[in-house]
């Protein structure tokens, strides 16, 4: 069986951020059937031209993480109706040639898109605009199953810690997708 490897971009970079939770969760499902990982950038600077070529060192690492992944799965927050900035500027640096004679990163990557919040949209309209954007860098987009999990407070215990009570089936099966999906 080929070793599979998924690359989990969360659009928080709070440590106990409630879509991190839904990644480890995710990473735990998976584990006996790929090598999941947690995409760890939040030593990116903001995308600026002037340090574009060569790129800075953590942007390298970044891309290369992805580069070798055989699917991304993002996991983003809602803020104000949108994708979180820090998960803009990291895309805006996968986006770009990694070199005259290498493209980005992105191009024809199966991907899967998940989300947790409080509010009652469960970030359909993020996943909504983060889907605009990442079709425009041809990633190859499961549309469908999306998770979006709304009222997630309904969904933690007295510490804040993700208990999926009411969703784990859902992300079973959005993990379930993907590998097939990625497999296709």
């Amino acid at each position: 069986m080929q070793n599979i490897k998924i690359i989990a971009i969360v659009g928080s970079l709070r440590k106990k951020s409630y879509n991190r939770q839904l990644a480890i969760e995710a990473g735990e499902i998976l584990k006996d059937y790929v090598d999941f990982e947690i995409l760890d950038y939040e030593d990116i600077p903001f995308f600026n031209q002037d340090i574009e070529f060569p790129a800075p060192e953590a942007v390298m690492r970044v891309r290369k993480n992805v580069q070798s992944a055989d699917g991304v799965w993002f996991f983003s927050p809602e803020y104000n109706h949108f994708f979180s900035g820090v998960l803009k500027n990291l895309i805006d640096w996968l986006s770009r040639p990694i070199s005259e004679n290498e493209p980005q990163v992105l191009k024809n990557k199966p991907v899967a898109l998940s989300g947790v919040t409080p509010g009652m949209t469960g970030t359909a309209i993020a996943q909504d605009h983060l889907i605009t954007l990442i079709s425009f860098l041809n990633m190859r987009i499961m549309n469908h199953p999306r998770l979006l999990i709304p009222n997630v407070l309904q969904q933690t215990d007295s510490e804040s810690s993700l208990t999926l009570t009411l969703s784990k089936k859902y992300l079973e099966d959005q993990a379930k997708a993907f590998l097939d999906f990625i497999r296709s």
